[in-house]
Parts: structure tokens; sequence; C-alpha cells
């Protein structure tokens, strides 16, 4: 859990600082609190459940993993080349037939009784038949025995969906690292807002310490001029500081895909780095992102599915082989048919296709390589990813370190400024300087605390782990 701490030192501040925290709650000006509305939605999230809430609801992984389904399928329709192919089929119908094309020459003998040839069977020249009615019932099964080409196939389309599965989780992973991005800017907008709340209510303290001074008759009215100049500037501040954290909850909300008029509840908040938070060893920590990220998994499954591609496409240069067979029933009419049938194996063996086979393993070899040399920048870039986010981290935990000394500082010299103006031993003009300073050093430490929680998610996002992250 991330916290910011509002340190109160005084009464008159802590009622101040009271009134100015209520404007966390409400619209700013005369109106309440707001009160949510009957039926809204109420979504309370730490940065793991953003992280994976978007990796599930994402546009980019649904779509991810419709793709994954789509190559699924593919993958069922090229083992379909391997698995018999059955069919079925009914034929009825006429026809007439010159019987010339028959090429039939039936010997027509000698007639004993007068020794003269018998006439022709059928008229030299071809005469008309028919019409002659057939029907056909006949079923059909063909079953590949030996195709290494479309086992190959299979295997290139099967690696292509486990490259669309790692693809869908590498979506995933991207869509957790901007969701906590936006979730890290949200608590980012909240501490600015608090920190502009407390400004306010120092700013109404100084104020009324200035307006006591002056009917005391121990101040001058320019105390009480900057004092309330400088009331409507962090008045003007919190303002911003309010709008800010609106836009940063509706842009999560968007990054979660959830409802923009839903009520969000952060239960983290920015905390300080923990001692025991150790930063891991580069070296360790570029291991599990070359082992663990899904892109990288992805870039390696496409690489063996093109080669696949390449052992396929070879593949078709061997025979194939495979067996048939058909039965059924045919005759003149349903109450004449017969049964025929026919069978066989059948071999076939490519002996040139023009070159097209060769021009198809070429391509795919420049292919191979493309998706090889795209693999092997990606390694690089994940490696580079992982030692600038632990640079990032280191600095941002020293820089964490540097605010918070600066804001005690701060505090500090505000406590001190404010003590010798109510005493009158100074004017106004000091407290202002010092509640200037004091400003710049709470937004700086929100900023260095923002900047640390960044860089973790950036550490988690080059290892591929945003979905793990708590």
């Amino acid at each position: 859990m991330i916290t910011f701490h509002l340190h109160v030192r005084h009464p008159r501040r802590a009622a101040g600082a009271a009134l100015a925290l209520l404007v966390l709650a409400g619209p700013l000006g005369a109106q309440g609190p707001a009160t949510p509305r009957t039926g809204d939605t109420v979504v309370t999230l730490t940065l793991g459940d953003a992280a994976r809430l978007a990796a599930q609801r994402g546009l980019g992984p649904q779509a991810a993993r419709l793709r994954a389904e789509q190559a699924a399928a593919r993958v069922r329709q090229r083992r379909a080349a391997l698995l018999p192919n059955v069919t079925g089929g009914a034929s009825t119908g006429a026809r007439t037939f010159n019987t010339a094309t028959l090429g039939l020459d039936v010997p027509t003998g000698v007639n004993p009784a007068t020794g003269e040839p018998n006439p022709p069977l059928f008229d030299p020249n071809g005469q008309l038949e028919g019409p002659v009615r057939v029907t056909d019932v006949r079923g059909r099964v063909d079953q590949p025995l030996l195709d290494l080409g479309a086992v190959g196939r299979v295997r290139a389309a099967q690696a292509e969906g486990r490259a669309a599965e790692a693809e869908a989780t590498s979506q995933a992973e991207l869509a957790a690292g901007v969701a906590a991005v936006a979730y890290v800017r949200a608590l980012r907008a909240e501490s600015n807002l608090a920190a502009r709340a407390a400004d306010s209510a120092l700013a109404a303290e100084l104020l009324g310490i200035a307006r006591d001074q002056l009917r005391a008759g121990v101040g001058v009215a320019l105390d009480v001029t900057r004092a309330a100049a400088q009331a409507a500037a962090t008045r003007a501040q919190l303002i911003a500081a309010r709008n800010e954290r609106d836009r940063s909850r509706i842009e999560l909300l968007r990054n979660l895909d959830l409802p923009l008029d839903a009520e969000l509840r952060l239960a983290d908040s920015l905390t300080n780095p923990a001692s025991a938070d150790a930063i891991p060893d580069e070296d360790a920590a570029t291991r599990r992102a070359l082992e663990q990220r899904p892109d990288l998994r992805a870039a390696a499954e496409r690489l063996r599915a093109a080669e696949q591609q390449v052992r396929a496409m070879r593949a078709e240069r061997l025979p194939t082989l495979g067996v048939f067979a058909d039965d059924g029933l045919i005759g003149r009419d349903v109450s004449h048919l017969l049964n025929t049938y026919t069978w066989g194996v059948q071999l076939s063996l490519p002996l040139f296709d023009g070159a097209r086979r060769a021009s198809r393993v070429a391509e795919q070899r420049a292919v191979v390589r493309e998706v090889d040399l795209r693999r092997r920048d990606l390694e690089q870039q994940a490696s580079a990813e992982v030692r600038i986010a632990l640079l990032d981290v280191r600095s941002a935990r020293e820089n964490v370190e540097a605010a918070r000394e600066r804001l005690a500082l701060s505090e500090q010299e505000v406590a001190q400024a404010r003590d010798r103006f109510r005493a009158g031993v100074s004017g106004s003009a000091d407290v202002v300087t010092a509640s200037l300073s004091l400003t710049t050093a709470r937004t700086a430490l929100v900023d260095a605390l923002s900047a640390y929680h960044g860089a973790r998610i950036a550490l988690a996002r080059a290892e591929g782990s945003v979905t793990t992250i708590e």
C-alpha cells in the first residue's frame, strides 16, 4: 500500500485541513458533498486488480484472444487434409447416345441358310438410341496414407496457433501495463489534491492569523492582503488538482472498460519504497525477461511456423499415397438396381511444376530470415528495457529520499516562519515564501513517488509480469 502522509502541527491548521479535505468528497463552492446516485456502480481497485482487469477486459487482449481462436480453427482445417473424406450422392436421369460413339464392332456372322452375312447390329454410320434411364446411388471414401506436405502444413498451423496464444498474452501484458500506469496517475492526482488541500488549509490559517493581528493592532493591512492573495492562489490550485483527479479517474475507467459514471475507489495510495524491496539483479531480471516475456515467445513460435512452412513446401516434392473406394447401386430403375464398386490405391509423384514450388521455398526462406531478424531485435530490446527500468528504479528511490528530506525541511521552515509571524517578529512575506516552498516540496514528493511506482511498472512490463504485480 502506498500512503501520502499529511502532518498537522497546529489546532487551527487542523481545523482548516479538515475543511479543505471536504473538497475531496464534494464539489467546490457552496454545494455540499456529492451524494452517489441510487444504482451507481462502486468499484474498489488495487493496483494489481486494475492490471488484471485490463488484461481481461481490454480491447487489445480480447481481439488477440479471438485471433488465437481463429488460429486454432485453421489448425483443424489443415488437419482435415489427413482425415478420411467421405462423400455420398444419388442421381437419376435419362440420356440418348449415338451408337457409333461407343466404338463397338459387333461381328454379324453368316446366315447358314443363305450364306450371306447377317445385317449389322447397329448402323455402321451410327444410330440414335435411347433415351436410357439410369439411377445411381453411391458413396465414396478417400483416405490419404502418406502426405508429408500436409503433415508439415498442420505443424506450421500449430506453431502459428501457439504464436497467436502468446500474442494474446502479450496484448494482455500491454493492456495491464497501460492500466497500471493510469492507476498510478490517478493516485498521483489524488495525492496532489490532498497536498493542495493542505496548502489551502495553511493559507486559511495564515489569513486568520493576519486578520487577528490586524484586529489586535499589532499587524498591518498588507499582511492581510498577502495572506488573502496566497489563499486565492491555493484555491485555484485546488480547483485544478480536483479537475486533474476527475480526469485521471475517467481515463482509468476507460482503460478498464468500466462504466464511466462508476464510483471509483482506489484501495492503494502513494507510499515510500519499502527498504525490504530489494532491486533485482540485472542478469537475473534479463534472464526472466527472455524466458517469460510473451512477445518473445510469440516471436519464437512465429519463427518455428515459418521454418515449418519451408519443410512443408519441400515435402510437396515427395510422393503421396492414398486409398479410395466407392460402392453403390445402379440400374435403369429403382426396381432393377445392381451393386457396383470401385477401389484402389493411388500413388502421386510431382514431376515438374514450372519451378513454382522452388520459388515458393525461396520466398519462405526470406520470410524465415526476416522473422528471425525481428526476434533477435526483440531480444535486444527486452534486455535494454530491463536495464533502463532498473536504472529508473534506482534513481527514483534516491529521488524519493531527497524529496522526503526536502519536504521535512520545508515543513520546518513553514513552522518557524509561522511562529515568527504569530509573535509579530516578522511580516507575512516570510511565511508566504515558506509556504510556496512547502507547496513545491509536496509536489516534488508526489512526483518522485509516482516516478518510482511508474518505474516499478516499467520493470514488470520489461520482465513480462505486469499481470502479477501487487
